[in-house]
């Protein structure tokens, strides 16, 4: 399939202000492959660590279970995802969670998708799946799979806040289209932060060295007692040209996704607010640069057309300009505060928006070439593929 492109506002703004504060930048990929194992998505971020050496995954102490073992009792709970979209067909994998046929997985794996379905088995039958919720936020979403009982092996989830750094782990996944595929390692650091492809940080989140590539997306990492303590996400791919893993993956804590579950059941995660905009952080040195008002806030470099933003009268860049390589959009609004609240960054931005809901006004403070004014911005409910 060819790579899969979305558009963000928010979530282009968020990475546009980071290249502005720190021009350097690693790229991860969120775990979307074709059905031909070929393409992946990625995007970029600020954050870096060091890898950990692989190291063989053994329980710690006499009661864990060894990897054959956790694979024997797990690997039927693990879902081969496929959601069929306009631009191709992506895969990934899930978690099981009862024998009604609910499956747990990452917001990437099916947005956008036309038509999903899951099987059970390597290279099963595979059964219709709906959406039933979903939280980009949390980057987690809730499938009801149509689905024999005897097909359906719920995972025991454990609790992620009990790990820690150097403990055994394992993952179950389907990269790269290759099903119940387990790899493992170990917890290389914990409360690290990640950015939801809808632009918006998700925290506490696990590192591991457990090989996860494109297709773990949405599988779980699993402890050395055999319960689910996180969902693999995103990892870290080495640079450009690189889609493979390098030894550093990202999985959202389990805990973090218990607190979603029961939202998403009933239908009631909650609707973000949107804004529609895409902008850069403003740092010091682009003030400078450019001879800006102020030394912080979000200068908007794009209106979506139709969205809240462009109703409130919200305006974008009307000429470009080039810093050490990366082109931003000047003329436009520059956005210093939401509801007497200072906006600093685009990380800032995100949040705020993000924490606001669907048909909230707020108060906009806004510099536009010597005039400050207040604008009045009713938010929108979020389209299926814009972030913020």
């Amino acid at each position: 399939m060819p790579k899969q492109k979305r558009s963000h506002p928010f979530g282009s703004a968020l990475l546009g202000g980071a290249v502005v504060a720190v021009f350097a930048v690693l790229a991860f990929a969120t775990g979307l492959v074709s059905s031909g194992g070929g393409s992946t998505t990625t995007r970029e971020v600020v954050r870096a660590s060091g890898t950990t050496p692989a190291a063989a995954v053994t329980a710690g102490d006499e009661s864990g279970n060894t990897v054959n073992q956790i694979y024997k009792a797990d690997a039927n709970g693990v879902a081969f995802i496929e959601s069929k979209m306009a631009e191709g067909v992506a895969s990934g994998s899930g978690v099981v969670l009862d024998e009604e046929g609910h499956v747990l997985t990452n917001n990437h794996v099916v947005e956008g998708g036309e038509e999903i379905q899951v099987s059970f088995e390597s290279e099963g039958q595979m059964y219709p799946a709906e959406v039933v919720g979903t939280e980009p936020n949390s980057d987690l979403a809730l499938l009801k799979v149509e689905a024999p009982a005897a097909q359906l092996h719920p995972l025991t989830l454990g609790d992620s806040s009990k790990m820690e750094v150097g403990d055994p782990v394992v993952a179950i996944g389907n990269p790269f289209d290759l099903q119940r595929t387990v790899t493992s390692g170990i917890v290389s650091a914990l409360q690290r932060e990640i950015t939801a492809p809808d632009g918006v940080a998700i925290k506490n989140v696990i590192q591991t060295d457990a090989a996860i590539n494109p297709g773990n997306s949405g599988g779980p990492l699993i402890n050395a007692d055999g319960e689910v303590i996180g969902i693999n996400s995103q990892i870290y791919t080495g640079g450009e040209g690189s889609n493979g893993n390098v030894g550093i993956g990202f999985a959202i804590p389990i805990n973090t996704a218990k607190e979603q579950i029961a939202k998403l059941e009933s239908g009631t995660a909650d609707e973000h607010g949107f804004l529609g905009i895409s902008g850069a952080t403003i740092t010091p040195e682009l003030a400078k640069a450019f001879n800006l008002p102020v030394e912080e806030g979000v200068l908007v470099q794009q209106v979506e057309e139709g969205g809240p933003a462009a109703a409130a009268g919200i305006q974008g860049a009307t000429t470009a300009a080039e810093v050490e390589g990366q082109q931003f959009g000047l003329g436009g609004d520059i956005i210093t505060a939401i509801d007497g609240e200072k906006i600093g960054t685009t990380e800032d931005l995100v949040k705020t928006i993000s924490d606001a809901h669907a048909g909230e006004t707020v108060e906009m403070t806004v510099i536009r070439g010597e005039r400050t004014a207040t604008v009045s911005v009713t938010l929108a409910e979020r389209p299926a593929t814009s972030a913020g």
